[in-house]
Protein backbone atom coordinates (compact mmCIF):
# COMPACT_ATOMS: atom_id res chain seq x y z
CA UNK A 1 0.00 0.00 0.00
CA UNK A 2 1.25 3.48 -0.87
CA UNK A 3 1.69 5.49 2.36
CA UNK A 4 -0.23 8.70 2.81
CA UNK A 5 2.86 10.53 4.04
CA UNK A 6 5.89 10.80 1.78
CA UNK A 7 8.24 11.34 4.69
CA UNK A 8 8.48 10.89 8.43
CA UNK A 9 10.31 14.21 8.71
CA UNK A 10 7.41 16.64 8.88
CA UNK A 11 8.01 20.42 8.59
CA UNK A 12 6.68 21.37 12.02
CA UNK A 13 8.36 22.57 15.17
CA UNK A 14 9.41 19.89 17.65
CA UNK A 15 6.48 19.11 19.90
CA UNK A 16 3.87 20.75 17.64
CA UNK A 17 0.48 19.06 17.68
CA UNK A 18 0.31 19.41 13.91
CA UNK A 19 2.74 16.46 13.71
CA UNK A 20 0.26 14.38 15.69
CA UNK A 21 -2.65 15.43 13.46
CA UNK A 22 -0.81 14.62 10.22
CA UNK A 23 0.46 11.21 11.36
CA UNK A 24 -2.87 10.17 12.87
CA UNK A 25 -4.79 11.34 9.82
CA UNK A 26 -2.55 9.12 7.70
CA UNK A 27 -3.01 6.21 10.12
CA UNK A 28 -6.79 6.59 10.12
CA UNK A 29 -6.99 6.68 6.32
CA UNK A 30 -4.68 3.68 5.99
CA UNK A 31 -6.83 1.76 8.50
CA UNK A 32 -9.81 2.52 6.27
CA UNK A 33 -8.02 0.86 3.35
CA UNK A 34 -8.11 3.96 1.19
CA UNK A 35 -5.67 4.71 -1.59
CA UNK A 36 -3.99 8.13 -1.27
CA UNK A 37 -5.46 9.15 -4.63
CA UNK A 38 -8.92 8.49 -3.23
CA UNK A 39 -8.37 11.41 -0.84
CA UNK A 40 -8.38 15.15 -1.54
CA UNK A 41 -6.79 17.25 1.22
CA UNK A 42 -7.53 20.98 1.15
CA UNK A 43 -5.43 23.38 3.22
CA UNK A 44 -4.92 27.13 3.48
CA UNK A 45 -2.57 29.68 5.03
CA UNK A 46 -1.18 28.73 8.40
CA UNK A 47 1.41 26.36 9.88
CA UNK A 48 -0.89 23.41 9.19
CA UNK A 49 -0.87 24.23 5.45
CA UNK A 50 2.78 23.35 4.90
CA UNK A 51 1.85 19.66 5.08
CA UNK A 52 0.88 19.68 1.38
CA UNK A 53 4.26 18.65 0.01
CA UNK A 54 4.44 15.74 2.47
CA UNK A 55 1.25 14.06 1.24
CA UNK A 56 0.74 11.47 -1.49
CA UNK A 57 -2.92 12.49 -1.75
CA UNK A 58 -4.41 15.08 -4.06
CA UNK A 59 -3.83 18.48 -2.43
CA UNK A 60 -5.33 21.93 -2.91
CA UNK A 61 -3.86 24.97 -1.13
CA UNK A 62 -6.08 28.03 -0.86
CA UNK A 63 -6.33 31.50 0.60
CA UNK A 64 -6.48 32.12 4.34
CA UNK A 65 -9.82 30.98 5.72
CA UNK A 66 -11.10 29.62 2.39
CA UNK A 67 -10.18 25.94 2.58
CA UNK A 68 -13.70 24.95 3.68
CA UNK A 69 -15.20 26.89 0.76
CA UNK A 70 -12.81 25.13 -1.62
CA UNK A 71 -13.68 21.78 -0.07
CA UNK A 72 -17.38 22.55 -0.48
CA UNK A 73 -16.85 23.31 -4.15
CA UNK A 74 -14.98 20.05 -4.63
CA UNK A 75 -17.78 18.21 -2.83
CA UNK A 76 -20.42 19.70 -5.11
CA UNK A 77 -18.37 18.87 -8.20
CA UNK A 78 -17.33 15.40 -7.14
CA UNK A 79 -18.49 12.70 -9.54
CA UNK A 80 -17.07 9.73 -7.64
CA UNK A 81 -18.69 9.41 -4.18
CA UNK A 82 -15.77 7.20 -3.14
CA UNK A 83 -13.43 10.18 -3.03
CA UNK A 84 -12.84 11.41 0.52
CA UNK A 85 -12.57 15.19 1.01
CA UNK A 86 -10.68 16.38 4.08
CA UNK A 87 -10.11 20.02 4.95
CA UNK A 88 -7.24 21.05 7.22
CA UNK A 89 -7.61 24.47 8.78
CA UNK A 90 -6.11 26.38 11.70
CA UNK A 91 -7.83 28.47 14.33
CA UNK A 92 -7.09 31.62 12.34
CA UNK A 93 -8.61 30.23 9.17
CA UNK A 94 -11.56 28.85 11.13
CA UNK A 95 -12.55 32.27 12.41
CA UNK A 96 -11.75 34.10 9.17
CA UNK A 97 -13.84 31.55 7.28
CA UNK A 98 -16.32 30.82 10.04
CA UNK A 99 -19.36 31.29 7.84
CA UNK A 100 -17.96 28.79 5.33
CA UNK A 101 -17.92 26.20 8.13
CA UNK A 102 -21.46 27.02 9.22
CA UNK A 103 -22.81 26.90 5.65
CA UNK A 104 -21.12 23.56 4.96
CA UNK A 105 -22.62 22.25 8.22
CA UNK A 106 -26.04 23.65 7.37
CA UNK A 107 -25.99 21.94 3.98
CA UNK A 108 -24.48 18.82 5.57
CA UNK A 109 -21.95 18.47 2.80
CA UNK A 110 -20.13 15.14 2.71
CA UNK A 111 -16.69 16.29 3.87
CA UNK A 112 -14.57 16.42 7.03
CA UNK A 113 -13.00 19.55 8.52
CA UNK A 114 -10.04 19.00 10.84
CA UNK A 115 -9.38 22.09 12.95
CA UNK A 116 -5.83 22.47 14.28
CA UNK A 117 -6.69 24.59 17.32
CA UNK A 118 -3.47 25.71 18.99
CA UNK A 119 -5.36 28.69 20.40
CA UNK A 120 -3.32 31.47 18.74
CA UNK A 121 -1.86 32.62 15.42
CA UNK A 122 1.21 30.42 15.32
CA UNK A 123 2.57 31.48 11.93
CA UNK A 124 2.51 35.25 12.45
CA UNK A 125 3.81 35.79 15.97
CA UNK A 126 1.53 34.19 18.54
CA UNK A 127 -1.29 36.73 18.51
CA UNK A 128 -4.75 36.17 20.00
CA UNK A 129 -7.17 34.34 17.70
CA UNK A 130 -10.93 33.93 17.74
CA UNK A 131 -10.45 30.56 19.46
CA UNK A 132 -8.06 31.75 22.21
CA UNK A 133 -9.57 30.73 25.59
CA UNK A 134 -10.22 33.29 28.27
CA UNK A 135 -7.09 33.77 30.39
CA UNK A 136 -4.72 32.25 27.84
CA UNK A 137 -1.69 34.47 27.25
CA UNK A 138 -0.54 35.49 23.78
CA UNK A 139 1.78 38.10 22.28
CA UNK A 140 -1.15 40.53 22.03
CA UNK A 141 -2.76 39.59 25.35
CA UNK A 142 0.23 39.19 27.70
CA UNK A 143 -2.01 39.37 30.76
CA UNK A 144 -4.36 36.75 29.41
CA UNK A 145 -7.13 36.95 26.85
CA UNK A 146 -10.10 38.75 28.48
CA UNK A 147 -12.64 37.13 26.15
CA UNK A 148 -13.85 33.60 25.56
CA UNK A 149 -13.21 32.09 22.15
CA UNK A 150 -15.82 30.75 19.77
CA UNK A 151 -17.15 27.27 20.45
CA UNK A 152 -16.70 25.78 16.97
CA UNK A 153 -18.21 22.47 17.94
CA UNK A 154 -21.39 24.02 19.33
CA UNK A 155 -21.74 26.32 16.34
CA UNK A 156 -21.24 23.49 13.85
CA UNK A 157 -23.58 21.14 15.69
CA UNK A 158 -26.42 23.65 15.96
CA UNK A 159 -25.89 24.56 12.29
CA UNK A 160 -26.74 20.97 11.38
CA UNK A 161 -23.46 19.06 11.10
CA UNK A 162 -23.98 15.31 11.12
CA UNK A 163 -20.95 14.69 13.32
CA UNK A 164 -18.83 16.97 15.52
CA UNK A 165 -16.12 16.08 18.01
CA UNK A 166 -13.48 17.76 20.14
CA UNK A 167 -10.28 15.81 20.87
CA UNK A 168 -7.35 16.50 23.14
CA UNK A 169 -4.28 16.36 20.93
CA UNK A 170 -2.17 13.65 22.55
CA UNK A 171 -1.64 9.94 22.08
CA UNK A 172 -3.32 7.93 19.36
CA UNK A 173 -6.20 10.03 18.05
CA UNK A 174 -6.65 8.06 14.83
CA UNK A 175 -9.84 6.26 16.02
CA UNK A 176 -11.56 9.62 16.54
CA UNK A 177 -10.42 10.86 13.15
CA UNK A 178 -11.46 7.63 11.47
CA UNK A 179 -14.94 7.92 13.00
CA UNK A 180 -15.27 11.38 11.47
CA UNK A 181 -13.89 10.27 8.09
CA UNK A 182 -16.38 7.39 7.85
CA UNK A 183 -19.31 9.67 8.65
CA UNK A 184 -21.74 10.43 5.83
CA UNK A 185 -22.41 14.12 5.77
CA UNK A 186 -20.55 17.04 7.29
CA UNK A 187 -18.13 16.26 10.09
CA UNK A 188 -15.83 18.52 12.06
CA UNK A 189 -13.06 17.46 14.43
CA UNK A 190 -11.51 20.14 16.63
CA UNK A 191 -8.11 19.00 17.91
CA UNK A 192 -6.82 20.97 20.89
CA UNK A 193 -3.07 21.69 20.91
CA UNK A 194 -0.56 24.07 22.45
CA UNK A 195 1.88 25.82 20.12
CA UNK A 196 5.42 25.00 21.34
CA UNK A 197 6.78 28.23 19.86
CA UNK A 198 4.38 30.68 21.50
CA UNK A 199 1.73 28.93 23.58
CA UNK A 200 4.26 27.22 25.82
CA UNK A 201 6.46 30.33 25.90
CA UNK A 202 3.66 32.60 27.13
CA UNK A 203 1.97 29.98 29.36
CA UNK A 204 4.93 27.97 30.74
CA UNK A 205 3.20 26.54 33.79
CA UNK A 206 0.03 25.35 32.08
CA UNK A 207 -0.75 21.89 30.73
CA UNK A 208 -3.05 21.21 27.78
CA UNK A 209 -5.62 19.28 29.83
CA UNK A 210 -5.86 22.11 32.38
CA UNK A 211 -6.27 24.73 29.65
CA UNK A 212 -9.08 22.70 28.10
CA UNK A 213 -10.80 22.21 31.46
CA UNK A 214 -10.63 25.89 32.38
CA UNK A 215 -11.96 26.94 28.97
CA UNK A 216 -15.14 24.93 29.51
CA UNK A 217 -14.82 23.43 26.02
CA UNK A 218 -14.34 19.80 26.96
CA UNK A 219 -13.70 16.88 24.63
CA UNK A 220 -16.84 15.22 23.40
CA UNK A 221 -18.95 14.11 20.47
CA UNK A 222 -22.21 15.55 19.12
CA UNK A 223 -24.33 14.13 16.32
CA UNK A 224 -27.32 15.06 14.18
CA UNK A 225 -28.88 12.15 12.33
CA UNK A 226 -29.11 13.64 8.85
CA UNK A 227 -28.49 12.46 5.33
CA UNK A 228 -25.83 14.29 3.34
CA UNK A 229 -27.14 17.50 1.78
CA UNK A 230 -29.91 17.56 4.40
CA UNK A 231 -31.73 14.70 2.69
CA UNK A 232 -32.20 16.65 -0.52
CA UNK A 233 -31.74 14.93 -3.84
CA UNK A 234 -28.90 16.97 -5.29
CA UNK A 235 -28.17 16.52 -8.97
CA UNK A 236 -25.28 17.92 -10.91
CA UNK A 237 -26.32 20.96 -12.93
CA UNK A 238 -25.86 21.01 -16.66
CA UNK A 239 -22.83 22.79 -18.02
CA UNK A 240 -23.48 26.45 -18.72
CA UNK A 241 -21.11 26.20 -21.67
CA UNK A 242 -23.63 24.03 -23.53
CA UNK A 243 -25.89 27.04 -24.05
CA UNK A 244 -23.17 29.28 -25.45
CA UNK A 245 -22.95 29.94 -29.14
CA UNK A 246 -19.68 28.91 -30.71
CA UNK A 247 -18.02 31.91 -32.36
CA UNK A 248 -16.51 30.78 -35.63
CA UNK A 249 -14.04 32.75 -37.76
CA UNK A 250 -15.81 34.38 -40.70
CA UNK A 251 -13.67 37.42 -41.46
CA UNK A 252 -10.03 38.17 -42.15
CA UNK A 253 -7.62 40.37 -40.21
CA UNK A 254 -4.51 42.32 -41.04
CA UNK A 255 -3.01 41.90 -37.56
CA UNK A 256 0.33 40.09 -37.60
CA UNK A 257 1.52 40.49 -34.00
CA UNK A 258 -0.04 41.04 -30.54
CA UNK A 259 -1.71 44.41 -29.94
CA UNK A 260 -2.68 46.00 -26.61
CA UNK A 261 -5.68 48.31 -26.68
CA UNK A 262 -7.10 50.55 -23.95
CA UNK A 263 -10.61 51.97 -24.36
CA UNK A 264 -11.74 54.64 -21.89
CA UNK A 265 -14.72 56.90 -21.45
CA UNK A 266 -17.45 57.66 -18.95
CA UNK A 267 -19.49 55.19 -16.94
CA UNK A 268 -22.93 54.65 -18.40
CA UNK A 269 -21.78 55.38 -21.95
CA UNK A 270 -21.47 51.79 -23.14
CA UNK A 271 -17.69 51.38 -22.86
CA UNK A 272 -17.80 47.79 -21.64
CA UNK A 273 -20.53 46.90 -24.12
CA UNK A 274 -18.50 48.29 -27.01
CA UNK A 275 -15.39 46.45 -25.78
CA UNK A 276 -17.41 43.24 -25.67
CA UNK A 277 -18.62 43.73 -29.25
CA UNK A 278 -15.07 44.37 -30.43
CA UNK A 279 -13.85 41.27 -28.58
CA UNK A 280 -16.45 39.12 -30.33
CA UNK A 281 -15.57 40.68 -33.68
CA UNK A 282 -11.92 39.86 -32.99
CA UNK A 283 -12.76 36.19 -32.45
CA UNK A 284 -14.91 36.22 -35.61
CA UNK A 285 -11.77 37.43 -37.38
CA UNK A 286 -9.81 34.35 -36.33
CA UNK A 287 -7.84 36.11 -33.60
CA UNK A 288 -7.42 35.57 -29.87
CA UNK A 289 -8.45 38.18 -27.30
CA UNK A 290 -8.38 38.83 -23.56
CA UNK A 291 -10.43 41.57 -21.94
CA UNK A 292 -10.52 43.29 -18.57
CA UNK A 293 -12.90 45.99 -17.36
CA UNK A 294 -12.18 48.70 -14.79
CA UNK A 295 -14.58 51.19 -13.24
CA UNK A 296 -15.39 52.70 -9.82
CA UNK A 297 -17.51 50.90 -7.25
CA UNK A 298 -20.26 53.43 -7.96
CA UNK A 299 -20.51 51.98 -11.52
CA UNK A 300 -22.79 54.70 -12.89
CA UNK A 301 -20.48 57.69 -12.43
CA UNK A 302 -16.85 58.44 -13.22
CA UNK A 303 -14.65 56.60 -15.70
CA UNK A 304 -15.10 53.26 -17.42
CA UNK A 305 -12.07 51.59 -18.99
CA UNK A 306 -11.60 48.33 -20.87
CA UNK A 307 -8.28 46.71 -21.71
CA UNK A 308 -7.92 44.25 -24.59
CA UNK A 309 -5.03 42.22 -25.87
CA UNK A 310 -5.58 41.03 -29.43
CA UNK A 311 -3.24 38.46 -30.94
CA UNK A 312 -2.94 35.96 -33.81
CA UNK A 313 -1.27 33.60 -31.30
CA UNK A 314 -2.49 32.31 -27.96
CA UNK A 315 -2.27 34.84 -25.10
CA UNK A 316 -0.58 33.54 -21.97
CA UNK A 317 -0.80 36.67 -19.85
CA UNK A 318 -3.09 39.70 -19.74
CA UNK A 319 -1.07 42.69 -18.66
CA UNK A 320 -0.63 46.10 -20.27
CA UNK A 321 2.16 48.44 -19.25
CA UNK A 322 2.30 50.89 -22.16
CA UNK A 323 -0.52 50.25 -24.67
CA UNK A 324 -0.17 50.16 -28.44
CA UNK A 325 -3.52 51.87 -29.00
CA UNK A 326 -5.66 54.07 -26.75
CA UNK A 327 -9.24 55.11 -27.51
CA UNK A 328 -10.68 57.96 -25.39
CA UNK A 329 -14.21 59.30 -25.79
CA UNK A 330 -14.76 61.54 -22.74
CA UNK A 331 -13.09 63.71 -20.12
CA UNK A 332 -13.48 60.98 -17.49
CA UNK A 333 -11.63 58.57 -19.75
CA UNK A 334 -8.86 61.08 -20.40
CA UNK A 335 -8.31 61.69 -16.69
CA UNK A 336 -8.11 57.97 -16.02
CA UNK A 337 -5.76 57.15 -18.91
CA UNK A 338 -3.68 60.31 -19.22
CA UNK A 339 -0.56 58.71 -17.75
CA UNK A 340 -0.76 55.80 -20.18
CA UNK A 341 -1.08 58.20 -23.11
CA UNK A 342 1.87 60.28 -21.91
CA UNK A 343 4.01 57.14 -21.57
CA UNK A 344 3.40 56.11 -25.19
CA UNK A 345 6.48 56.56 -27.41
CA UNK A 346 4.65 55.23 -30.45
CA UNK A 347 1.32 53.67 -31.35
CA UNK A 348 -2.03 55.34 -31.94
CA UNK A 349 -4.35 57.57 -29.94
CA UNK A 350 -8.00 57.88 -31.01
CA UNK A 351 -9.48 60.77 -29.03
CA UNK A 352 -12.67 62.79 -29.16
CA UNK A 353 -12.35 66.17 -30.85
CA UNK A 354 -13.57 68.00 -27.73
CA UNK A 355 -10.64 66.87 -25.58
CA UNK A 356 -7.18 68.30 -25.16
CA UNK A 357 -4.46 65.97 -26.39
CA UNK A 358 -1.78 65.16 -23.78
CA UNK A 359 1.86 65.14 -24.77
CA UNK A 360 2.45 61.75 -26.33
CA UNK A 361 4.59 59.92 -28.83
CA UNK A 362 1.55 58.21 -30.30
CA UNK A 363 0.06 59.19 -33.63
CA UNK A 364 -3.11 61.15 -32.87
CA UNK A 365 -6.46 60.60 -34.60
CA UNK A 366 -9.05 63.23 -33.55
CA UNK A 367 -12.70 62.75 -34.44
CA UNK A 368 -16.01 64.06 -33.18
CA UNK A 369 -17.09 60.73 -31.71
CA UNK A 370 -19.65 62.25 -29.36
CA UNK A 371 -21.55 63.91 -32.22
CA UNK A 372 -23.46 60.68 -32.66
CA UNK A 373 -24.53 60.60 -29.00
CA UNK A 374 -22.70 59.67 -25.81
CA UNK A 375 -24.05 56.10 -25.76
CA UNK A 376 -22.69 55.38 -29.23
CA UNK A 377 -19.47 57.40 -29.09
CA UNK A 378 -17.26 54.51 -28.03
CA UNK A 379 -18.54 52.14 -30.70
CA UNK A 380 -18.11 54.88 -33.31
CA UNK A 381 -14.49 55.23 -32.16
CA UNK A 382 -13.94 51.48 -32.45
CA UNK A 383 -15.41 51.46 -35.97
CA UNK A 384 -12.95 54.24 -36.78
CA UNK A 385 -10.13 52.17 -35.26
CA UNK A 386 -11.18 49.19 -37.40
CA UNK A 387 -11.36 51.27 -40.58
CA UNK A 388 -8.01 53.00 -40.03
CA UNK A 389 -5.99 49.93 -39.01
CA UNK A 390 -7.56 46.92 -40.73
CA UNK A 391 -6.75 44.83 -37.66
CA UNK A 392 -10.46 44.06 -37.43
CA UNK A 393 -12.68 44.75 -40.40
CA UNK A 394 -15.61 47.16 -40.32
CA UNK A 395 -17.71 44.28 -41.66
CA UNK A 396 -16.76 42.04 -38.74
CA UNK A 397 -17.68 44.73 -36.21
CA UNK A 398 -20.91 45.61 -38.06
CA UNK A 399 -21.94 41.96 -38.32
CA UNK A 400 -21.22 41.38 -34.63
CA UNK A 401 -23.29 44.40 -33.59
CA UNK A 402 -26.20 43.21 -35.70
CA UNK A 403 -25.91 39.64 -34.42
CA UNK A 404 -26.03 40.91 -30.83
CA UNK A 405 -29.44 42.47 -31.43
CA UNK A 406 -28.21 45.99 -30.70
CA UNK A 407 -28.72 47.42 -34.19
CA UNK A 408 -32.00 49.03 -33.15
CA UNK A 409 -30.28 50.88 -30.29
CA UNK A 410 -26.99 51.71 -31.99
CA UNK A 411 -27.01 53.68 -35.28
CA UNK A 412 -24.56 51.38 -37.07
CA UNK A 413 -25.56 52.58 -40.54
CA UNK A 414 -24.99 56.21 -39.55
CA UNK A 415 -21.59 55.30 -38.06
CA UNK A 416 -20.58 53.57 -41.29
CA UNK A 417 -21.68 56.62 -43.29
CA UNK A 418 -19.52 58.90 -41.13
CA UNK A 419 -16.52 56.63 -41.61
CA UNK A 420 -17.05 56.40 -45.36
CA UNK A 421 -17.46 60.17 -45.62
Amino acid sequence: MIPFLKTSELPYCKGCGHNLVAKNTARALENMGLDPLDVIVVTDIGCHGIIDRCLNTHTVHGLHGRSVALGAGITFGRENPGKKIIVFIGDGGSTIGLNHILEAARLNLDMTVVVHNNMLYGMTGGQTSGLTPCGFKTSTSPSGNPYAGFDLCALSHTSGAAYVSRIEGKGDISPGLQEAFTNKGFSLVEIMEVCPGYGVKFNPERKLSEIIDSSGKLPGKWENRRDPFGGLQVSKSESLFDDLDIIRPEFSSGLKEPLSLVISGSAGEGIQQAAGLLSTAVVRSGLNVTRKGSYPVTVGVGFSTAELIISPALIDYHGIDVPDVVVITSGDGLVHCRRKVEDMKKGMLFIDFSLDVPETGAKVYRHDFRSIGSRSACLYALFRFAADTGYVSVEALSHTTGYSGLSEKIPVDRIKELIAG
